[in-house]
């Protein structure tokens, strides 16, 4: 039995069209692909780059790293419990050590996870080859397999291909929320063609264009599928927000009786609202908004 047959994932996951007139005076259909119910604990992206790293651990204990409200840390936690592997959580702030775990890091504790905690600079450095066998041994965790910051490697990149192909012939242009870039990656590659991708980066620093081909190299070889990148909608960085952001969202949500996650489905709609007003979509397009927290 798999990982994915015990965990029981709602897959495909729904698709539903909403009826929005921000969207609809512009002549463009709004659906929401809603990878959110997939699984009550690995919620969205989560499920699709996680079961594959799982199965390649085989049983190993896992090592991942994140901030101290990552998704990331708080889905692998909760599939180490439900699986019965052991998990580490190399956490960014040494300095949170000392500190009362806030509700994020206290759940991935509840589930199990072993927390390691190191300074900022060492952090920044956790993919370099001396620093990252410094860090496994510190945590004592040194047979461990790792699963980078976010969960986008190689393995997660084509466990979210599956995405693009539940959406083949469905949509004209399927969007998505990007931190590290998996899942923009995987998806782009299973869209049929004359589909579309476009990746919304929640984050500053335009280096997701280079890092998203770099993950199609690394899992298909090649650069795959027709993807895009638009680096206007971080409302100023991770974890930040504005007031029209929250109102935006707010108001999505009242409308349409769906829970609006900030940091990253927020800025996805918003953006494709701006877009749809500004004539980025040709009338009777299909855009389908991945939902992934």
């Amino acid at each position: 039995m798999t990982s994915a047959d015990i965990l029981k994932p709602r897959l495909p996951s729904p698709l539903q069209e909403v009826a929005d007139d921000r969207f609809a005076r512009h002549g463009v259909r709004l659906l929401l692909k809603r990878d959110d119910l997939i699984h009550p604990d690995l919620v969205g992206n989560k499920w699709r780059k996680l079961v594959p790293n799982i199965e390649a651990a085989a049983g190993r204990p896992i090592v991942t790293f994140g901030g101290a409200y990552s998704n990331h840390l708080r889905a692998t936690a909760a599939a180490g419990r439900l699986l019965g592997f052991p998990t580490v959580g190399v956490v960014r702030g040494g300095e949170l050590a000392d500190r009362p775990l806030n509700p994020s890091l206290a759940r991935c504790a509840a589930d199990g996870m072993r927390l390691h905690f190191v300074d900022r600079s060492t952090y920044r450095r956790k993919t370099e080859p001396e620093v990252l066998a410094g860090l496994l041994r510190a945590a004592e965790a040194e047979t461990a397999y790792v699963v980078p910051e976010g969960g986008s490697n190689a393995a997660a990149v084509r466990g979210c291909r599956a995405l693009g192909e539940e959406l083949r012939g469905r949509a004209d242009v399927v969007a998505v929320a990007c931190g590290t870039g998996g899942t923009l990656a995987g998806l782009a590659a299973g869209l049929g063609a004359g589909q579309r991708a476009l990746g919304v980066p929640v984050l500053k620093g335009g280096f997701l264009g280079g890092e998203t081909a770099r993950l199609q190299v690394a899992a298909f070889g090649s650069r795959s599928g027709d993807w895009s990148l638009d680096e206007r909608f971080h409302c100023g960085g991770y974890g930040r927000t504005t007031p029209e952001l929250d109102a935006f969202a707010t108001d999505f949500e009242a409308r349409h009786g769906m829970r609006v996650e900030r940091l990253y489905v927020a800025k996805l709609l918003f953006g494709l609202a701006a877009l749809a007003a500004e004539g980025a979509f040709a009338r009777g397009t299909r855009v389908a908004a991945v939902v992934t927290a």
